[in-house]
């Protein structure tokens, strides 16, 4: 027992000394010229009174070296009485005080010195040599020079530092001479290469090799033999030879077989039956196997299982090849149906949920309906509050059933406007405008405004408010007062009065509602005294001489409105239905019905072009011996309701206005900053006439030309410059907060 003591005592007593031994006293660091000590010092896994290791020291050495800026890391250790010294000696890197090209023609320095992953101030290190040569090479490869050297030269300054100098041999440009396609059997070598970018060189192209065009042109032949029938199609290899400074490129393909469409057998479906399913594949008896066309197909089931809520709905298929037939075994597994727990609105500063949650189409219960999310965000950004950035989050799940919660995301838009200007019009000649209006006052959608409007020819004071939501309701209430000067050719008329609406949405019909109104007001017409009274229509004469007179009357206006985004349009329709009868039993001096009915059709074409067309048809007709006042009447010509561009306002019809009117345009919008700015072109025709038996289909006074569209914060601004078809002449068109 007393040996064993003794030589436990010995092993701890050598313990002891070795541990002493190693014990860190003191930490240089010596070498660094622009890196920090202390930085080091941070990075660096031992510090003084730890026991120095093996495995802290290669550590420590890693992580210097990860830095990116030593050239050179040594850590060394020096004995001491009662433990030891360690030394960190460094090598840095030297810092770049300059970088010049010389050689380089075809790019320019300030495009290599962006490229490259070398900047002044940062370290040199041989190995971004190598990577500094790839870049600067790819750059050259992009324009066609394949045969450009690049050679580096770094001489040394003093305090660490280097100059870079880069010598550029561009080499002359390496064009494509010939593109050989190898293997193919069924389908001819210029097919092929013709659905390729990549092009041999000639009069008119540079035949310039783009490795990534490349890569996508060896897709597109696939994907044209997928078309084909050819399944099995792949690409075996390729290869670019430089031959007398032209490079040949040689590919080679495996055909296979052309195969057709056979049958289509469906399992695992349990939402919609086979015949369903198998009704979305089209296809004709011993048509071409089109993968793209199937792809397509499948896209359509895969929407509608996603239509219904099955949003985790997977799709698998087997194409099985029973000779020349290819059969689709597809394989459906439902999951669950997801339903909609609840639905946040996120973002909105000033309009109140409640306003924005009516214009929900789908709600917390329902299951999920894609296309009930989109007109759902459709009908929001339409109510003109929000910025264009509306968007959905991902569906979170909530449960092991899959239901889920949704968040719409708003952003709210300036609403109110407070604007003054100057406006030039061929009717008005100059008028100035002070306007005050907001379009959802308090954040309850709430339309009020007060405008007035004064030049030699006008003089309008108008106040307006509309609720669309009475009490909480689906019922509008809204009202007009207003006080108009206006003087046409002949005479001026002025009226004083005011409207009361009252609509609410058809419940049986989506996107329609009808709108009732009762409107009271004085009107007074003054023949101008230089206007000989004989040059003027009786009814005009006895207005003249009546004074003020009463207008009593009620209008109904029936419309519908889906249109996909109201302010840039692209599919959906505008149906417009307007009735106003006044006088007779609503007592007043004036006794006339008048009808208006306006239809627009929006279609999405090519690329994100939208054309337009819009039919219109007037009618108005006095009753109980009474004529309809001039002011009721129709005039056609200029912009708005009734415009038809090239031809001044009211240029069109009757001198005293017409009785019938029929107008149709059409336009096709190109979006220049998406719904803010709108090209135009447009093509209007139509007339003006007192009976149907006066019209004339050729007679349609007709007007094209192009026009532009900008949504500013004061309102929709419009220029239309247009070309009459009678006069052969160009006239110009201003608009302001009039659209299609």
């Amino acid at each position: 027992m007393r040996k064993l003591g003794l030589i436990l005592g010995l092993i701890l007593t050598l313990s002891v000394l070795t541990a002493e031994n190693s014990l860190i006293l003191e930490i240089k660091i010596t070498g660094n010229e622009n890196i920090e000590k202390e930085l080091i010092q941070s990075i660096i896994s031992f510090e003084i009174g730890d026991i120095i290791t093996d495995k802290n020291i290669s550590k420590s050495i890693k992580n210097l070296y990860q830095l990116g800026v030593f050239e050179n890391i040594q850590i060394e250790k020096n004995d001491l009485p009662q433990g030891i010294s360690v030394s960190v000696i460094v090598k840095e890197f030297p810092i770049v005080s300059s970088i010049e090209f010389s050689g380089n023609k075809k790019i320019s320095d300030t495009k290599l010195k962006e490229s490259i992953n070398l900047k002044e101030g940062s370290y040199w290190s041989p190995f971004l040599e190598k990577e500094v040569t790839r870049t600067i090479l790819d750059e050259y490869k992009k324009k066609g020079y394949h045969l450009a050297v690049i050679d580096f030269k770094a001489i040394e300054l003093d305090q660490n530092k280097t100059d870079i100098f880069i010598e550029i041999d561009e080499g002359t440009k390496v064009a494509i001479k010939k593109i050989r396609v190898h293997g193919n059997k069924e389908i001819q070598s210029k097919k092929l290469l013709g659905k390729m970018k990549t092009k041999k060189a000639s009069l008119l192209r540079s035949g310039k090799f783009d490795i990534e065009k490349f890569e996508e042109d060896l897709e597109n032949i696939v994907t044209y033999y997928n078309k084909k029938g050819f399944i099995d199609v792949r690409i075996i290899s390729w290869e670019k030879q430089l031959v007398e400074d032209k490079f040949i490129i040689d590919i080679y393909l495996y055909e296979g077989n052309q195969f057709y469409f056979g049958k289509v057998f469906v399992s695992g479906n349990e939402r919609f039956t086979e015949e369903i399913i198998t009704s979305q594949f089209k296809f004709k008896d011993d048509e071409v196997f089109n993968m793209e066309k199937f792809n397509k197909q499948l896209g359509s089931v895969s929407a509608m299982y996603y239509e219904e809520g099955y949003i985790y709905s997977n799709f698998d298929y087997d194409l099985a090849k029973t000779g020349e037939k290819i059969n689709i075994k597809l394989r459906i597994v439902e999951n669950t149906r997801a339903r909609v727990r609840k639905i946040a609105i996120i973002g909105n500063r000033k309009t109140k949920e409640k306003i924005i949650r009516r214009q929900l189409v789908i709600s917390p219960g329902d299951y999920f309906q894609q296309s009930k999310v989109m007109r759902t965000q459709q009908n929001i950004y339409n109510m003109g509050f929000f910025e264009p950035d509306i968007y959905l989050d991902n569906p979170t799940i909530i449960n092991q059933d899959g239901d889920i919660d949704l968040a719409i995301h708003v952003n709210d838009r300036v609403s109110g406007t407070a604007n003054g200007g100057i406006a030039l019009n061929s009717q008005d000649g100059i008028v100035g405008q002070l306007a005050i209006s907001h379009n959802n006052l308090f954040g309850n959608s709430w339309q009020s405004g007060f405008k007035w409007e004064f030049g030699c020819k006008v003089q309008n004071y108008s106040f307006n408010f509309t609720n669309p939501y009475f009490i909480d309701s689906n019922i509008l209430v809204g009202f007009d007062i207003y006080h108009t000067t206006k003087e046409w050719s002949t005479y001026e008329i002025k009226t004083n009065g005011g409207t009361i609406r009252l609509g609410k949405p058809v419940n049986f019909l989506n996107y329609a509602k009808i709108v009732g109104g009762y409107s009271i007001y004085s009107k007074k017409y003054k023949i101008f005294s230089s206007v000989d009274p004989d040059d003027v229509s009786d009814n005009l004469n006895e207005l003249d001489q009546k004074g003020w007179q009463n207008t009593s009357s009620l209008s109904l206006t029936f419309s519908r409105d889906s249109r996909d985004n109201v302010f840039f349009p692209s599919s959906g329709s505008q149906f417009t239905v307007y009735s106003e009868f006044a006088g007779g039993p609503l007592q007043g001096d004036f006794n006339y019905f008048k009808q208006i009915a306006q239809v627009s059709w929006y279609t999405k074409t090519v690329w994100k072009l939208a054309l337009r067309t819009k039919w219109r048809f007037g009618y108005v007709t006095g009753y109980n011996d009474s004529e309809v006042p001039p002011d009721e009447r129709f005039y056609l010509g200029g912009t708005g309701p009734d415009g038809i561009r090239g031809y001044s306002d009211r240029s069109i019809g009757p001198i005293e206005g017409g009785h019938r009117e029929i107008i149709f345009s059409t336009e096709l919008g190109v979006p220049i900053a998406s719904d803010q700015i709108i090209g135009l072109l447009f093509f209007d025709a139509g007339n003006c006439f007192n009976s149907l038996e006066n019209f004339n289909f050729w007679n349609m006074k007709k007007g094209a030309g192009l026009g532009v569209r900008i949504r500013s914060p004061f309102g929709l601004i419009g220029f239309d410059y247009a070309h009459n078809f009678e006069t052969r002449r160009w006239e110009p068109h201003f608009q302001f907060g009039t659209t299609f």
